[in-house]
C-alpha cells in the first residue's frame, strides 16, 4: 500500500496556547488536498492497510451486527468474498449493512446511551477507512485536542488543564454539547471532510456509513443527521467537526482542553467565563449545527467541576483528585459485583474484582488526594467480610469460624450472638481482628492504595 503523505503545516510562531513549538496555529493548518488523498480508495483496499485493519477488528472483538456474522466468521468470509468487496469499493458501488442499536446506562446513570454496532465487514472497512485517514488529518489537529488521537491520552488532557489552573486561569468554562454524537449534521461534517479529500469514492462511502440505516427492535429507521458511537470511523469524523472549534478558540487566543466532544476554557474571571460561554454556544449552533445543554454547562472553579473523571484542590497549585461521581460510579460497579458474587467463594470474587481494580487504578494514578483510595479499600474490605458473615449463616458456624481466626471462645460466642445484622458485624472489631487487610491481600485483593504508590514510585 501506497503510504498517504499528510499534508504539513507551515513553520510558524509559537501559539501561546500550543502547548510546545511549532505547533498548527489556525493559519498554519492548511486545507488543501493532496494530490495523493485523489486516490485514497486503493490505499484503504491496500493489501498491508486491510492486514492492520483485520488486526485490530478480531482483537478488538465486539457483538455481531444485524447480519450476526461474529469477528470469528469474518476470515473465512472475506477468503471467499473479499475479491468482490475490494471491486465495489474500488469502483465506489459498496453499500454498508444497517446499524445494529443497543442502549447502555450512561456512567451517571440517569437515562441511556445508544451505541450503533456495525457489522463486522463493515467494522473492518471503517477501521481500514481510519487508517488511511487518520495521517491526512491528524497533523492538521489542534495541540489542545486529546481525544482519540494517536500518542495522545485522557492523561495528558487532565494535565494540561491543571497547568492552565496553575497558571492563573482559575474559571472555567465547561461546555457540554448536547447528544452530540446523535446531533451531526451531515453536510456540516462532510463539506469539512472534503477539503482534504479529493477521492470522491471515499467521501461517497463515508456519506453512506452516516445515512445507514438504523435497526431498533427489528424496525428499520433511516437516519438523517449523527453518527453512531461504536464504529472506528466515528471518533474521527467528531474530530475533524469539532477541529473547527479548536480554531476558533486559537483564533481568539483562549486557553482551552478538547477531549472528544467534552471542552473546558479557562479564564480569568466568571464575567469572561459568562461572555466565552455565550459566544462559543453561538458560534457551535450557527457555525456546526450543535446544540450546547445550557443545564449541564457552566461557569465556575475547575474545583467545583469534573473534566474526565478528576477534579482538583483550590490550592495555588492545584492538586489532582478523583472526583465525587468517579467515585460513586466505581462504587455502585463494586456493588453490582459483589452482589452477584455473594454465592461464590471469596477467593474467586477477589479474583473477579481484580480486573476492575487495575483499570480504575491505572486510569486514576495521577491523583495527588490520596484519602479516597484508602477509604475505598477499607470500604471493600468490609463489603467481603459481609459477605463472609453471611455465608456463615448458623450462630454455631459463625462462632467456629471465629475461633478459627484466633479469637477466643468467649469472644466468638459473644460475637456470633450480638443479633446484629451483616453489615453492622462487617465494620465490627471481631471481624476485624479475625479478617484484617492481611487476610485479603493474602488472597490477591488489589491494595488501590498500595497500587497508586507503585505507580507514582515507578513514574
Amino acid at each position: 500500500m501506497a503510504e498517504i503523505p499528510a499534508t504539513r503545516p507551515k513553520e510558524g510562531g509559537r501559539n501561546p496556547h500550543s502547548g510546545g513549538m511549532g505547533a498548527p496555529s489556525t493559519a498554519a493548518r492548511q486545507e488543501t488536498v493532496h494530490p495523493e488523498a485523489m486516490k485514497l480508495m486503493e490505499a484503504v483496499v491496500g493489501r498491508e492497510n486491510m492486514r492492520k485493519a483485520l488486526q485490530r477488528v478480531v482483537a478488538n472483538k465486539g457483538a455481531p451486527g444485524v447480519d450476526a456474522m461474529t469477528v470469528g466468521a469474518l476470515v473465512p468470509y472475506l477468503t471467499k468474498n473479499w475479491e468482490r468487496i475490494k471491486r465495489e469499493l474500488l469502483a465506489g458501488d459498496y453499500r454498508p449493512d444497517a446499524v445494529r442499536t443497543v442502549a447502555i446506562p450512561k456512567p451517571s446513570g440517569k437515562g441511556v446511551r445508544v451505541l450503533g454496532i456495525p457489522t463486522a465487514l463493515d467494522r473492518l472497512i471503517q477501521q481500514a477507512l481510519n487508517q488511511t485517514l487518520t495521517p491526512v488529518f491528524d497533523p492538521t489537529f489542534s495541540e489542545q485536542s486529546f481525544g482519540f488521537r494517536p500518542k495522545r491520552s485522557a492523561h495528558q488532557a487532565v494535565l494540561k488543564a491543571r497547568s492552565h489552573v496553575t497558571a492563573g486561569k482559575r474559571f472555567v468554562v465547561d461546555i457540554d454539547l448536547e447528544n452530540f454524537f446523535d446531533r451531526i449534521n451531515h453536510d456540516v461534517l462532510m463539506a469539512r471532510v472534503a477539503r482534504r479529500v479529493g477521492d470522491k469514492r471515499v467521501l461517497c462511502l463515508i456519506r453512506r456509513y452516516l445515512t445507514a440505516g438504523l435497526m431498533i427492535g427489528g424496525v428499520m429507521s433511516a437516519r438523517v443527521q449523527g453518527t453512531p458511537q461504536g464504529g472506528p470511523l466515528s471518533p474521527l469524523l467528531s474530530n475533524i467537526l469539532l477541529d473547527e472549534l479548536d480554531r476558533e478558540l486559537e483564533r481568539r487566543g483562549h486557553a482551552f482542553v478538547r477531549y472528544a466532544d467534552d471542552c473546558n476554557i479557562y479564564v480569568g474571571s466568571k464575567a469572561a467565563g459568562v461572555r466565552v460561554l455565550a459566544s462559543i454556544t453561538r458560534f457551535l449552533e450557527k457555525r456546526l449545527k450543535l446544540a450546547v445543554n445550557a443545564q449541564k454547562s457552566a461557569v465556575d472553579h475547575p474545583w467545583r467541576r469534573t473534566f474526565l473523571g478528576y477534579s482538583m484542590t483550590m490550592h495555588k497549585v492545584p492538586r489532582l483528585k478523583v472526583s465525587p461521581e468517579a467515585v460513586v460510579r466505581f462504587k455502585a460497579k463494586l456493588k453490582a459485583m459483589v452482589r452477584s458474587g455473594r454465592g461464590h467463594s471469596i477467593s474467586r470474587l477477589i479474583e473477579e474484582l481484580a480486573p476492575l481494580l487495575r483499570g480504575w487504578i491505572a486510569y486514576f494514578r495521577l491523583a495527588e488526594v490520596k484519602g479516597i483510595f484508602e477509604e475505598l479499600d477499607g470500604w471493600l474490605r468490609r463489603k467481603l467480610r459481609c459477605i463472609l458473615w453471611r455465608q456463615w449463616k448458623r450462630t454455631y458456624t459463625r462462632a467456629k469460624k471465629l475461633m478459627g481466626r484466633g479469637l477466643s471462645k468467649d469472644g466468638a460466642l459473644r460475637s456470633a450472638m450480638n443479633g446484629r445484622g451483616p453489615w453492622w458485624n462487617s465494620g465490627a472489631s471481631h471481624m476485624n481482628r479475625a479478617l484484617p487487610t492481611s487476610f485479603f491481600a493474602n488472597l490477591g485483593l488489589v491494595s488501590l492504595l498500595d497500587r497508586l504508590h507503585q505507580f507514582q514510585c515507578s513514574s
